[in-house]
């Protein structure tokens, strides 16, 4: 019974997946077929339908490369590849994964804080989130590289750069969503608590904390891809040599394809991973607390 219940909740999973994968090889085969088409009339040759479909499977340059082709790139460069080795995609995943947790561990801070004080100061509630909404208005692509030159100008290099721009783009939703969370307490409950001579700090760790968790780990989800996010896109100007972003970049610099959609692919899984673990630990917190069975 609990294997049929398995079943029916992956079926939709496999039908959805397999429907991108369809419609994947139908992209790649039209978007490839004029190189094809325009070579194998430059050499007197004329392509049956059949012999057309295989060589848009096969091109090394592909303008959109096939799903298999990516899965070959990615097994070459994870399993085949030492981790240590510069084409080793769980090298660069690694060195990006170090900067996304760093800004985000620090944006995720500085959002709890700001969200304390906003709803304990109504100068703060006027003035900070104003400015915290209207921060996200402007183009993380304009942002990064100012920030990184800012940074290196006084002699801030590595990590640390990667981490700010993580930090930027994570410290928003948790922001919003603690605000939202403090704030989510009915008044009655606060009336209750007065009714026990609690104070303002003992009614914010009995009450608004533990009301808050539900949107602290909604906001980390979101936090924690934006993180992701902000760590490739501060790799893409500093010509780093080593990440996930630096595989985008040297791709696209020659050209290759297939290195870029495997880059890409495993930044989406790195993103799940990252947003699955969070889901974990939200289920186990909730459920310790009595809010999940």
């Amino acid at each position: 019974m609990a294997i049929g219940a398995l079943m029916r909740s992956l079926l939709p999973v496999a039908a959805v997946v397999a429907a991108i994968i369809s419609v994947w090889y139908a992209l790649a085969v039209q978007m490839n077929s004029d190189w094809a088409l325009d070579r194998a009339g430059q050499n007197g040759i004329e392509l049956s339908f059949g012999a057309l479909v295989k060589n848009t499977m096969s091109q090394d340059r592909p303008l959109l490369p096939a799903p298999h082709q990516v899965a070959v790139e990615l097994w070459e460069t994870t399993v085949e590849k030492k981790i240590t080795s510069k084409r080793s995609l769980v090298h660069h995943g690694l060195i990006t994964l170090s900067a996304t947790v760093f800004g985000f561990a620090i944006g995720t801070a500085l959002g709890i804080l700001l969200a304390v004080g906003i709803i304990h100061s109504r100068a703060m509630n006027m003035s900070i989130m104003p400015w915290a909404i209207a921060s996200q208005a402007v183009p993380i692509l304009a942002l990064a590289p100012m920030i990184i030159v800012v940074l290196y100008s006084i002699g801030v290099s590595g990590l640390l750069p990667k981490a700010t721009i993580s930090a930027y783009l994570s410290f928003f939703p948790v922001v919003v969503g603690m605000v939202s969370g403090f704030r989510s307490p009915d008044p009655m409950q606060f009336d209750l608590l007065k009714t026990y001579a609690a104070n303002p700090w003992q009614a914010f760790w009995k009450l608004r904390v533990p009301a808050s968790m539900p949107y602290l780990f909604t906001s980390l989800k979101v936090g924690i891809a934006a993180s992701l996010v902000g760590a490739i896109v501060g790799e893409l100007p500093t010509g780093a040599v080593a990440g996930l972003g630096a595989r985008l970049l040297a791709g696209s610099y020659y050209g290759q394809t297939i290195q870029i959609w495997s880059a890409l692919i495993s930044a989406a899984t790195l993103a799940a991973l990252l947003v699955g673990s969070i889901g974990i630990a939200q289920r186990l917190t909730l459920r310790r607390m009595g809010m999940l069975r």
